[in-house]
Parts: C-alpha cells; sequence; structure tokens
C-alpha cells in the first residue's frame, strides 16, 4: 500500500472553518455497505436501533495554545506554544519559532504562568512548568486557548466560541489536545432521545495528541509509526460492551478514538479492561475484534484516519463515499459533517476466538 492510494483532491471551500449550529443540523452521509444516503446528525435517532451502544471518548481538550515570550537583556521575543502531551516531567511541545529558544531559557505566558525549556530536538522540545496541579490547570484555563487544528488555525485565530464547540457535550477528563471531532455533533437532547430509545452509552478515555496531525512521511504506509496516546477502558466498559455483543446489539464507537482504543483493548483477541498508552494502526487488513460500524467525520488526504476508515469499509467503497461528499459538497474535517460508516458484515467477521 502506497502512502498515494490514499490522496484525493478537496477544495479548499469544503474546509469547515465553524461547526453547524446546532450541532446535530450537520450534515450525515449514512454509508451501510455499499449504498449512500444523504442525512443529518438530528436522523440519529431513527437510523440507531435500541439496543446498539454508543462509545463515546469523554477525553477533555485543555487549552493547549498558549502565547508568551522569551527575554534576553531588554530584547524580548514572542514564541507560540502548543503542548503535545505531557512527559516524565513537564510537557513535550511545539514552538514558533523553535530555533529562538535554547534550552535553560524561560518562557513566560501570564504573570502567574511561565515554563523553562529543558530539552530541544528538530522537532520540539520539553518544557517544565512553575506550577503543578490544579494551580496548572487554573493559570493555563486564563493563559492558553483551544488548540485548532492547523488546518482552521491556519485561516483564523481562536476565540472565545472554540471554548463551546471545540469540546463534547460529555468531556470529563482532560488530557487531550484535539478533540474527538465526530462526538462534537452531539447536543444533551440527541442523547437523551437515543437512551430513551434503547440505545446505551458506554464511556471510555483517550487523550488525543498532538500527533495526530503529523502527516505520514513515509511511502509504504505499513511502516509508518503511529503517536502513542493514553487511553483507559474500564471494567464497567468492557462489562457493558460484552452485554451488548450478547444481546446481538451493535458496537459503534462515536470517532476514530474510541474506535482505535476499544481495538487497542482487544488485541489479545478479547475485550479486556485496559490503560495506557496505545499506538494502534488500523489500515486495510486490519481484522476488528469490537466495533461495528464507525460515526467519523471526513479526514485529510494521505492521513492514517483515512487509512483506519479504508480497512472498515473497503478502500474501493471510502473512495466512492468521498468522491460523493465532495461532489454535493459536505464540509470536511474537525467542525465539518460527519459519516456513519456501516460495513457490509462479511467485511467485519473476527478471527476465532474474538469477542
Amino acid at each position: 500500500m502506497k502512502l498515494s492510494d490514499f490522496d484525493f483532491d478537496l477544495p479548499e471551500a469544503l474546509i469547515a472553518t465553524r461547526p453547524a449550529r446546532p450541532r446535530t443540523s450537520a450534515r450525515l452521509l449514512l454509508a451501510e455497505g455499499d449504498a449512500i444516503s444523504d442525512r443529518h446528525v438530528s436522523d440519529l435517532i431513527d437510523i440507531f436501533r435500541p439496543g446498539d451502544r454508543l462509545i463515546l471518548n469523554n477525553t477533555r481538550v485543555i487549552p493547549a495554545r498558549l502565547t508568551g515570550y522569551r527575554a534576553r537583556g531588554d530584547a524580548r521575543a514572542k514564541i507560540e506554544i502548543t503542548l503535545m502531551e505531557p512527559a516524565a516531567s513537564g510537557w513535550r511541545a511545539m514552538a514558533k519559532p523553535l530555533r529562538k529558544l535554547n534550552i535553560g531559557e524561560v518562557i513566560v505566558f501570564s504573570p502567574a504562568l511561565s515554563a523553562e525549556v529543558v530539552e530541544k530536538s528538530d522537532s520540539d522540545l520539553r518544557l517544565v512548568f512553575n506550577l503543578l496541579g490544579v494551580d496548572f490547570d487554573t493559570a493555563l484555563a486564563q493563559a492558553g486557548a483551544m488548540p485548532l487544528p492547523p488546518y482552521i488555525a491556519a485561516k483564523r485565530a481562536p476565540d472565545a466560541q472554540d471554548w463551546d464547540d471545540y469540546q463534547t457535550v460529555f468531556a470529563r477528563h482532560a488530557g487531550a489536545v484535539a478533540a474527538p471531532t465526530a462526538s462534537l455533533h452531539f447536543d444533551e437532547a440527541l442523547l437523551r432521545a437515543l437512551v430513551a430509545k434503547g440505545v446505551g452509552l458506554t464511556e471510555v478515555t483517550l487523550h488525543v495528541g498532538a500527533g495526530t496531525f503529523l502527516p505520514v512521511k513515509v511511502d509504504d504506509v505499513t511502516t509508518h509509526k503511529m503517536h502513542a496516546e493514553w487511553g483507559q477502558v474500564s471494567a464497567r466498559a468492557v462489562e457493558e460492551i460484552a452485554a451488548t455483543n450478547a444481546a446481538g446489539g451493535r458496537v459503534i464507537p462515536v470517532g476514530t478514538t474510541a474506535l482505535r482504543l476499544i481495538e487497542a483493548a482487544a488485541q489479545g483477541g478479547t475485550l479486556l479492561p485496559w490503560e495506557g498508552p496505545t499506538d494502534i494502526f488500523i489500515y486495510p487488513g486490519f481484522r476488528f475484534q469490537v466495533a461495528d460500524a464507525l460515526m467519523t467525520n471526513f479526514h485529510l488526504p494521505k492521513s492514517t484516519l483515512m487509512m483506519l476508515v479504508s480497512a472498515l469499509m473497503g478502500k474501493d467503497v471510502i473512495d466512492r463515499i468521498y468522491a460523493h461528499a465532495i461532489n454535493t459538497g459536505y464540509r470536511f474535517f474537525s467542525y465539518g459533517d460527519s459519516s456513519l460508516l456501516i460495513p457490509d458484515k462479511g467485511r467485519m467477521t473476527p478471527p476465532a476466538g474474538s469477542l
């Protein structure tokens, strides 16, 4: 499989810079096997069945974009920081401009918040902040901004509206520096209606890292190395998914992060409670153990997420889905429209001994 196999031409006008309002008014491309239909997220109340179970990623996005300065004598230089992930001590981060920073220098973000550069590579650095715990969280909330994806940040700066728009209504555990964007389409009213219909909701946690936006740089995609992200699947989540399987219901992750996490937790052949980093890479040929379908937004060309949805539906089907989405004006990426991908059952048959 070559990287070029997952490329496509996307008109720039289809890149969404703001979400649909209300959230559930976003368009939804429903793909059931080879059949494609145009719906809206609000139609999920009619599409999902009693006994289905949605897997929701309850990570909470932190305001990981910081603007500060470093001083050398009377000279000051503006520094833009995007936190990537917690390190053993401090945070890994991207810096702009990286070349202006030296190890040992201090970046001041606000009267309360500063950080020292303790490591530096050609691509990123490690920062140790002057605060920890609740004090750090409070100062970060005051100084930081929502870490909009590069393809949105290139078109506009984050603003106050993004504090609501770029957070799911069920966000609970802080730690992500990118949102599980398929989940942004749900509001409280839709969740209540789904529960009333008999659809189960199971929460898992995967702290999405900034590495999710890193490009694939190898031509042979099977040699690509994924970034690791911390996740947790609780014993309760495992029990709920097992009960759904036993009753003949469908397990439907909302978003690729939820899907990757439950599939990582089932790599031994049986879904088990899980806590720790995962760098699972799903591309065509992968055998799904848990997921029966996937709700997901439309992804970047040549991205690992294009490879994931191709593994689920088949590349030929995904090619038709994306051609239809482009031709009919669906909005793409984090703030864009969504899709519900339901593959033919034969494609989803797991190996013997799996859940």
